[in-house]
């Protein structure tokens, strides 16, 4: 009867009989116990009432639980409790795998765990997850440190919300170790949830701050600047009633992220500022140094690389040599984050042969952190600096290796740019029906992150994606791509300068050829590249003006001549080849 009520109970749940066992075919619905269901299984448990206890004690624990687990728990002789289980078990309500002492049990189906629970008071169940979680602590050492979210639930459960918000930071931080962001993210929340429980101290609201601080690192390497600003502004709401300067100060450098990743470069210059002051004021180096790595970000964002150069040279050099794996409670360690903002702001600049420091040192000691963020991040700061030289072949293990860690440490804000940079450098290296996928699947991530609002570096990626576009001779493509580019670009003069280049590649191509909107495209886009000091893109200018100058016959050679010694001067060795191809 039972058995045949248990199906009943899973039909409209999708889940079918076969061979004795439930298989899931389709969406699992919510479900509650059927009422007649729920008659039946408690009135089930009441007929062994002699042992009634001790499957209310197994519910309480889990689906599953040890021997040994439910014995520590139970306050039962051994033999009382053998024989309890023992009568479990032939009742058809539990099955073991093994022989008591070493065994574990099991509810046959969670309905049968559900009824059990439902038996008792709320008191009672509470004062048994106590009891579980503290046996746990107490006697379970290795399952404590392995799994502290199952301690988290049993103290959530009991409601004793001071030690389990202490065992849901812990599972965090564990998920986050093992590169499992939106465990680590759940995690956190959960903790915050039961923060609410414990009356306002300077310590309570120290420990709320900290916690919202590691939980927007993650929601920022999952591509939520939206969520990761939410957050940002409790803290700072905590921080203004405790009134902690260093507080303060941490919080406006985390803010000044949040809001470059949102393209708001003025609102970010402003935290940023206002987060140096403070730094400056309480002679704080790591929270200088935080400030800094995050003022590089935004500097890059602007397009002013020689301010990020200066930031990051000054940055390296305070950096004491035993904090070089220091990752500051931000997303990367600085030593490796401002590297990485320092190679790319010097290949900008051309200045290639500075950037192999900086690239050999970001490389290793990301590698030494184990840590999926910064190793991403050196590998797609190299491979852009790689790829802005035209070494294709070079850029693309980097950025491959790049791609892999990303998605398997689950840092959805890096997997988006690796992969409109693969487009690029595939295309590049011929393969184009692989740079064709990846430029599909870059659109498709790319509005993603329209959607979660991370616009701050959406011109750089469009950018790549119209290159990839252009490569393969989708002209339409690459065109719509460098407009979007373009309009994402607005107060960012590097990346709209990018996305002129294109457009003016895009117009000067022999199958589309437009003198006119070539020339005017390129010209634009050399104002604003000498206003930077970005020197490949001035030489990428005076190439694009020497070809449309040898269809239209004005002034040809003269900015063929400044490309080819431009690439020639920065070791652009690619480029030079092509610059030289239109030569007499």
């Amino acid at each position: 009867m039972i058995e045949l009520q248990l199906q009943e109970a899973f039909r409209d749940a999708r889940v079918a009989l076969d061979d004795r066992r439930y298989v899931l075919d389709g969406p699992l619905l919510p479900l509650a116990i059927p009422t007649t269901l729920l008659a039946s299984l408690v009135a089930r448990l009441d007929r062994l009432a002699s042992v009634k206890g001790v499957a209310q004690i197994g519910a309480a624990i889990g689906r599953e639980f040890s021997h040994e687990l439910i014995g520590a728990v139970a306050s039962l002789s051994p033999e009382d409790l053998d024989a309890a289980l023992e009568r479990l078990t032939v009742s058809g309500l539990i099955c073991r795998r093994g022989t008591p002492p070493i065994a574990t049990y099991a509810f046959k189906h969670a309905l049968v765990q559900d009824a059990a629970y439902a038996t008792m008071l709320k008191s009672r169940r509470r004062q048994l997850h106590a009891s579980i979680a503290h046996v746990l602590v107490g006697q379970f050492p290795v399952l404590t440190e392995t799994l502290p979210e199952t301690v988290a639930h049993h103290f959530t459960e009991a409601g004793l919300a001071s030690e389990a918000i202490a065992y849901w930071v812990k599972a965090a931080r564990l998920a986050r170790a093992h590169w499992a962001n939106r465990e680590a993210a759940e995690f956190f929340d959960q903790a915050l949830r039961h923060m609410a429980a414990l009356p306002e101290t300077d310590e309570t609201l120290e420990q709320a701050i900290g916690i919202r601080l590691e939980l927007r690192s993650i929601l920022a390497q999952l591509a939520e600047p939206r969520l990761a600003l939410q957050c940002l502004r409790e803290a700072q709401t905590l921080v203004e009633r405790l009134n902690d300067d260093r507080q303060r100060g941490r919080v406006y450098a985390l803010m000044m992220n949040a809001h470059t990743l949102l393209a708001e470069l003025d609102k970010a210059l402003a935290f940023g500022t206002r987060a140096l002051e403070i730094a400056d004021r309480l002679a704080d180096l790591r929270l200088r140094i935080i400030a800094s790595t995050y003022l590089e970000q935004l500097h890059f964002f602007r397009g002013d690389y020689r301010q990020v150069v200066t930031l990051a040279h000054g940055n390296l050099s305070a950096l004491p040599p035993d904090w070089a794996s220091d990752s500051f409670g931000i997303d990367t360690p600085p030593s490796v984050y401002d590297r990485g903002w320092l190679m790319m702001s010097l290949a900008e600049l051309g200045r290639f042969a500075e950037a192999s420091e900086p690239e050999a040192e970001a490389l290793r000691l990301a590698t030494a952190t184990r840590r999926a963020h910064a190793i991403g991040w050196a590998d797609i700061s190299a491979g852009t600096l790689h790829m802005l030289k035209g070494e294709w072949a070079l850029a693309l293990p980097l950025l491959q290796h790049s791609a892999t860690i990303s998605k398997e440490g689950n840092v959805g804000v890096l997997y988006p740019s690796l992969v409109a940079c693969l487009a690029w450098v595939v295309a590049e290296l011929g393969e184009a029906d692989d740079a064709l996928g990846l430029l599909q699947e870059g659109e498709q991530l790319l509005q993603g992150h329209r959607e979660s609002g991370y616009v701050g570096l959406l011109g750089w990626l469009y950018l790549r994606l119209g290159r990839a576009a252009l490569v393969l001779e989708r002209f339409d493509d690459a065109r719509r791509l460098g407009e979007r580019a373009l309009e994402a670009s607005r107060n960012q003069p590097g990346f709209a300068a990018h996305a002129r280049l294109l457009l003016g590649d895009i117009a000067a191509h022999p199958e589309r050829f437009d003198a006119e909107a070539g020339a005017t495209h390129y010209r634009r886009a050399l104002v604003l590249a000498e206003g930077l000091g970005m020197r490949p893109l001035i030489a990428h200018c005076h190439l694009g003006l020497g070809k449309v100058g040898l269809r239209t016959g004005e002034q040809a050679q003269e900015h063929l001549a400044t490309a080819t010694t431009m690439y020639r001067d920065m070791g652009m060795t690619h480029w030079l080849e092509q610059a030289e191809l239109h030569q007499p």
